[in-house]
């Protein structure tokens, strides 16, 4: 359950995923397997609503790998308006994954949102 000294970093390789949110099941956005020896910084993280409708949103930091372990809000149950994006994460308020860590992502409407963030993988 640690993390690499930033001083001491050898690779950071920028990264962007996503996840359509097709159920209101927790979706993983990112997992950092235990032992991973790496440490994800999140530098953005966006909800798309794509459809007519409002749609809620729930954010959540696990402290375990495959949305495991505690979890924290980071945002619960915000309100994506219909055709619009809301920003969560920006590089105001930058998250890092340590090993064995996880966010997940939970919509309140299946098949309406779809989640995306811009990440850097530091080993």
């Amino acid at each position: 359950m640690a993390a690499p000294n930033l001083i001491g970093a050898t690779t950071i390789n920028g990264k962007t995923a996503g996840a359509n949110l097709t159920s209101t099941s927790a979706t993983t956005v990112l997992n950092n397997p235990a032992s991973s020896g790496k440490v994800l910084k999140i530098n953005t993280l966006n909800v798309s609503n794509y459809t007519g409708n409002n749609a809620g949103i729930t954010v959540t930091y696990y402290t375990g790998a495959n949305l495991s372990g505690t979890a924290y809000s980071i945002v619960g149950n915000v309100t994506v308006p219909a055709f619009s994006t809301l920003n969560v994460i920006d590089k105001t308020s930058q998250y890092y994954i340590e090993e064995n860590a996880s966010i997940g992502a939970t919509a309140g409407t299946a098949n309406a949102l779809i989640i995306t963030t811009s990440y850097e993988d530091i080993s």
